[in-house]
């Protein structure tokens, strides 16, 4: 049997890795600024993560959700503290697209509506729900296209003011920052104004916070640079640093009730040691301020080129966008520079290093960056 030949691979084949560095198969060391779509969040292969992991194998690693884990209630206990949302509740699952689905869905039983206001260059996901509210025609399949999706404009809050006055909407969902679409930013004012009208017209607002929340922006969640509060928040990513997990937190308002929301894997007792090790390195480690110190500093010091159309992002979470496709440079920073980057779209390099990056691995990127540029 052969692999469904889906993906783009480079011919490289990482074996080895400890914080933002990989080894390859052949001995080749890689400054990692990509982190595998930005779930690597406090570095690979963290002695503190590794060891937790290892200890919970030792007791168990996979009970149902029909027993009661004290992990979860630990999780649930610790995230709210970090956050700062002590008040509302977790429900934990496997993955982002997971967790978007699952919001969609309790936005729908909370309100009794089904219509969801969603924003253009959005991905929240692959899953059938997560597709359908994602606005890229390229992986939307009949199966997903019956879903009632209005797609508008970021940071136009008129549109979104006239659709919510036709009060069919259950939920708003946005990303906190916009990840796979381009690294597009909504506005503090913007996302003020999403809370307002949410709350005026009676329908959920829904912050992804799966790529853009866990402190890679320099807050827990990019969206509390704008102060608010949303009603449901997702996880996904960086929660578990690799490990499969994903979840929601949910405000007081909505009540749960026995079936409405569930799973098999999800908070098993493997991803909350893995999830809970997160949270001790990232405290210890005060990742979060690093996240902003560091992203700061490599967005400040980025050279200046006529090809570099905008630099966009905050935090840990930049990207750098060319009138030209960013494939060679990204193929030099890989094989000349041995450095790992991601892209959105074919225009732009995307920067998603682990929040343990220091000073010095960003200057060896700022570095090899200027070389390329200069090629």
């Amino acid at each position: 049997m052969e692999l469904f030949d889906v993906y783009s691979l480079f011919d490289v084949t990482p074996v080895r890795a400890k914080g933002c560095t990989v080894w390859d198969d052949k001995g080749q060391e890689y400054l990692d600024l990509y982190g595998g779509h930005a779930v690597i969040s406090v570095g690979h292969s963290h002695p503190h993560y590794v060891e937790a992991l290892k200890a919970q194998l030792d007791k168990i690693g996979f009970y149902s959700n029909s027993v009661r884990n004290p992990l979860q209630e630990e999780l649930a206990r610790r995230i709210g503290e970090a956050a700062g949302y002590e008040d509302y509740a977790l429900f934990l699952d496997n993955s982002g697209a997971e967790s978007n689905e699952n919001a969609a869905k309790l936005a729908s039983f909370h309100t009794g509506k089904d219509r969801i206001i969603a924003f253009r260059r959005s991905f929240h996901g692959r899953t059938s729900g997560a597709v359908a509210l994602t606005d890229n025609p390229a992986i939307v399949s009949p199966f997903n296209a019956h879903h009632r999706v209005t797609f508008l404009d970021l940071n136009d809050g008129d549109a979104v003011a006239e659709e919510l006055m036709k009060r069919d909407v259950a939920a708003v969902i946005v990303e906190g920052i916009q990840g796979c679409g381009g690294i597009h930013v909504p506005t503090q004012g913007f996302l003020q104004t999403l809370s307002r009208l949410c709350r005026q017209y009676g329908a959920a607002l829904i912050l992804d916070e799966v790529q853009s929340g866990y402190g890679r922006t320099g807050k827990f969640f990019a969206h509390q640079w704008a102060g608010i509060r949303p009603d449901i928040i997702t996880l996904g990513k960086g929660i578990a640093n690799g490990f499969p997990c994903g979840g929601i937190l949910i405000a007081p308002q909505f009540q749960a009730r026995k079936g409405m929301l569930g799973t098999t894997f999800g908070g098993n007792y493997l991803a909350c040691a893995a999830a809970l090790a997160v949270l001790d390195i990232i405290e210890e480690e005060h990742l979060v301020d690093n996240a902003r110190e560091v992203g700061e500093y490599l967005k400040s010091q980025l050279p200046e080129s006529p090809r570099i159309k905008e630099v966009r992002g905050k935090g840990l979470m930049l990207g750098i966008e060319f009138d030209e496709s960013v494939a060679p440079l990204r193929k030099a920073l890989l094989y000349d520079k041995h450095i790992f980057t991601g892209v959105a779209g074919s225009n732009m390099i995307r920067l998603l290093a682990p929040l343990c990056l220091t000073r010095d691995e960003a200057d060896r990127f700022l570095t090899a960056f200027s070389e390329v540029l200069a090629q």
